[in-house]
C-alpha cells in the first residue's frame, strides 16, 4: 500500500491513464496499483484547499494527455469531414471521438509500448521512484512531438517565452514543446480538411449549377448533392484512403 503527498498526486494521475493504454499496446494484462491518496500532510495549504487542487488536476491531466498524441489531429480532420460532406450529426459526435481515440491508440502504440515498459512498469515493480519514471515516461512522448512539430510553430512558442541556450531539439523545454505541437497539428488538420473540402464542393457547384439551368430554383442543392457525394466517398474507399493518409503522416 502506498500513501501519496500532494506532490505526487499529479503523476498518479498520468499514470492512472497511460498504466491501461501502455498495457493495451503492449499487450500485457492490466494490474493497477494499490494506492491511497493523503493530503493535508507537512503542506501550508488547507485539506479542502489541496483537495479542490487534487480534483481540479485530475480533470485536467485526461486534456494534456490527449494534446501530446494524434488525437488532436484526427478528431478534427473527421469533424472537417462531416461538415464538408454536409452532414449535421452524421457520424455522431461519440462515434467520431471514439474512432479518433482507438486510431490515436493505434498511432501511439509504440510511444505508449516504450513509456510503459520503461517508466510505468518499473514504477509499478517499485524499481525506479517518481522523478526517474515521470522523466522516462514522458521521454518518448517528446520524442513523437519533436518528429511531428513544425519548426515555424516551435520558434514561435521558443521566442514568446524567450527561451535561451537551447543548441538542439532535445534540449527544448517541455511547457514550450507542448502548446507548439498542439500549434502544428491543428495547422496540419486544417491542411487535411483543405484538401477533404475541395472535391465535396466542386460536386456542389456542378449539382447548383445544372439545378440552376433547369429552373429548379426552389429545389435546395444540398438535397440532390449529398447522396452523389455519399456515393462518391464510398466507391474511392474515402475513409480507408483518408485514414491510411492520416497515419502515414506521422513520424514516429
Amino acid at each position: 500500500m502506498k500513501t501519496l503527498s500532494f506532490k505526487k498526486i499529479f503523476f498518479i494521475a498520468a499514470l492512472l491513464i497511460l498504466t491501461p493504454l501502455g498495457a493495451l499496446a503492449a499487450n500485457d494484462p492490466l494490474a493497477l496499483p494499490e494506492m491511497s491518496i493523503k493530503v493535508g500532510g507537512g503542506g501550508g495549504l488547507s485539506t479542502t484547499i489541496q483537495i479542490m487542487l487534487v480534483m481540479t488536476l485530475l480533470t485536467l491531466v485526461p486534456a494534456i494527455v490527449l494534446m501530446m498524441t494524434s488525437f488532436t489531429r484526427f478528431v478534427i480532420v473527421f469533424s472537417l469531414l462531416r461538415h464538408a460532406m454536409g452532414l449535421q450529426q452524421t457520424p455522431p459526435n461519440q462515434v467520431l471521438l471514439g474512432i479518433a481515440l482507438f486510431m490515436t491508440i493505434f498511432v501511439m502504440s509504440p510511444v505508449l509500448n516504450n513509456a510503459y515498459t520503461n517508466a510505468v512498469s518499473p514504477y509499478l515493480a517499485d524499481e525506479i521512484g517518481e522523478t526517474e519514471a515521470f522523466n522516462k515516461g514522458i521521454t518518448p512522448f517528446r520524442s513523437f512531438m519533436l518528429a511531428n512539430v513544425g519548426d515555424s510553430e516551435l520558434s514561435l512558442f521558443m521566442e514568446m517565452s524567450e527561451t535561451k541556450g537551447v543548441d538542439s531539439y532535445e534540449d527544448v523545454p517541455t511547457s514550450v514543446l507542448i502548446p507548439a505541437f498542439i500549434t502544428s497539428e491543428l495547422k496540419s488538420a486544417f491542411q487535411v480538411g483543405f484538401v477533404i473540402f475541395i472535391p465535396f464542393l466542386v460536386i456542389d457547384m456542378v449539382v447548383a449549377s445544372v439545378l440552376m439551368s433547369m429552373g429548379m430554383f426552389m429545389l435546395p442543392p444540398v438535397m440532390i448533392s449529398l447522396p452523389f457525394k455519399l456515393m462518391i466517398f464510398v466507391l474511392v474507399d474515402g475513409w480507408g484512403l483518408l485514414i491510411g493518409s492520416m497515419v502515414e503522416s506521422f513520424k514516429l
